[in-house]
């Protein structure tokens, strides 16, 4: 039994279903799920030795990838300071200023710890300023385990096939209201039969949590437009997409400016944090300046703070989200090749370093077209994981959950998705690429853990230069790459 096994069984016994998060136990995918030791740059190892590339990177918050050294600076100094205070600190002071200076619609803003609290508090605020209780959100869309939105959720609700948990009351359930994303006619039917009941319009703006969904061309500004003509808010859950798709997240990607903004994972580096915040006179109605009550003991939480700052400024160095939008490109563009070259149906797509890919054909413009292609879909899901995980890939582990890019490991770690550039050898079921082993060979130099495992490489080389293919997206790319570490 290997020690991941040994430590699952024994947290089925205190954690309900031996994790933390549902998505974690590996239920849509089947196997055992890994025990992380430590993870560094774009590899994590597990407690049993094994080395993997992350393609997860934490569910997005590590546009910068694992233990960033400026990021790791940032923790220490704020924590040698004190890690928890409750009281103020120049820290959220300066991150707040940083967040509006990026997002301009996002006037104000407040702190809180986790992105179901931000997307809590918004609809809170949305509702007491419009003094209506209808939400509309959209199917596959999650926003957070909170009541109001485990109506025809995506995430862990869908990857379990639970499309509401019990629970929720009935009569709290019948104030969210769902249609399509991408479904324009929906919307305006729906508003044009209850436009003054709705309060909000709570929206990903690219969805990722039922895998990766672009909008339609003028889908949001429509939105924006159908909210002024009835008075209700638009809400954008950016908890994702914020500071991944663009500087200023999706809103700048889109131009379109939301009256309210929830968001949380990248502006706190990898620890617990979330955020709402919107046009100033919203704002205004938070507790202590309005009646809208939100309070929270470690928001605001000084090492958080400290992280976020660390983060944002990194992501502000000239060409960095160019260069992660076209090593994202060059990602999928290679896992869609080795799909082809195999016969495997597969389509994808991105926006900035967020991205998916559905092994089923045909692009997809709605959450529920994805539902529709049933088993065979989820089996060679289940396989494709598989042999990933064997061959070192630590990929996303639910069916319906969408991949988070990182900047720093450079062109040759995108070089090594499944399969890209290499002519097809084997059949379809063996559709990944055979594991790269040099960061396993390199283990040897370097101190073993206390298990016996090593430390990954914070950003792992191939020896020797390979010729690929070149790709117009990048330039430079298709010829002798140079020796040497990977670029930042």
């Amino acid at each position: 039994m290997t020690r991941s096994a040994e430590l699952f069984d024994r947290a089925k016994a205190v954690l309900p279903g031996g994790v933390n998060s549902p998505v974690r136990a590996f239920r849509a995918v089947g196997g055992t799920p890994f025990f992380v030791a430590q993870a560094h740059g774009a590899c994590l190892t597990d407690v049993d030795g094994a080395t993997y590339l992350d393609y997860v990177c934490s569910w997005g918050p590590l546009i910068l990838g694992h233990a960033h050294p400026a990021v790791l600076d940032a923790i220490r100094h704020a924590a040698e300071r004190g890690w928890s205070y409750g009281a103020p600190c120049p820290a959220e002071v300066e991150l707040a200023e940083l967040v509006r200076q990026r997002m301009p619609a996002v006037e104000m803003v407040r702190f809180v710890n986790s992105g179901t609290e931000a997307t809590m508090a918004a609809v809170r605020l949305a509702r007491a300023a419009t003094q209506r209780d209808v939400i509309l959100k959209f199917e596959g869309c999650y926003h957070g385990h909170a009541d109001s939105f485990l109506v025809k959720a995506g995430s862990g609700v869908a990857t379990l096939g639970l499309p509401d948990s019990p629970g929720v009351p009935g009569s709290l359930a019948q104030l969210t209201v769902t249609v399509p994303f991408n479904d324009l006619s929906a919307v305006e039917a729906l508003f044009a039969r209850r436009g003054k009941q709705i309060a909000a319009v709570i929206v990903e703006p690219y969805v990722g949590n039922a895998g990766f969904i672009p909008p339609e061309p003028g889908f949001h500004p429509a939105l924006r437009a159908l909210c002024d003509r009835h008075g209700s808010l638009l809400i954008f859950d950016e908890v994702m997409t914020g500071f991944r798709v663009a500087p200023g997240g999706a809103q700048e990607r889109l131009g379109v400016r939301p009256d309210l903004t929830t968001l949380g994972k990248i502006i706190g580096g990898g620890m617990p944090v979330g955020a709402y915040g919107g046009r100033a006179d919203l704002m205004g109605m938070v507790a202590p300046e309005g009646p809208v009550y939100q309070a929270g003991t470690l928001s605001g939480n000084p090492v958080a703070m400290a992280a976020g700052l660390a983060t944002l400024r990194e992501t502000e160095r000239p060409g960095f989200y160019d260069a992660l939008e076209q090593r994202t490109a060059r990602l999928v563009a290679g896992i869609g090749d080795a799909a082809r070259r195999h016969g495997v149906p597969a389509s994808g797509g991105h926006a900035g370093s967020l991205w998916g890919v559905y092994l089923t054909a045909g692009a997809t413009h709605h959450g529920h077209s994805r539902r529709r292609a049933g088993a065979p879909g989820r089996t060679r899901g289940r396989r494709v994981h598989r042999l990933t995980r064997r061959r070192r890939r630590a990929v996303r582990h639910g069916r319906r959950e969408r991949g988070a890019d990182r900047l720093h490991p450079g062109r040759r770690v995108v070089d090594r998705c499944p399969g890209y550039g290499r002519p097809a050898r084997r059949p379809a079921r063996w559709l990944p690429e055979r594991a790269s082993r040099r960061c396993l060979r390199r283990e040897r130099h370097r101190e073993p853990l206390r298990d016996g495992g090593r430390p990954p490489l914070p950003w792992p080389r191939q020896r020797g230069a390979g010729r690929l293919r070149a790709d117009p997206a990048e330039p430079g790319a298709g010829g002798e790459l140079p020796r040497g570490r990977a670029g930042r």
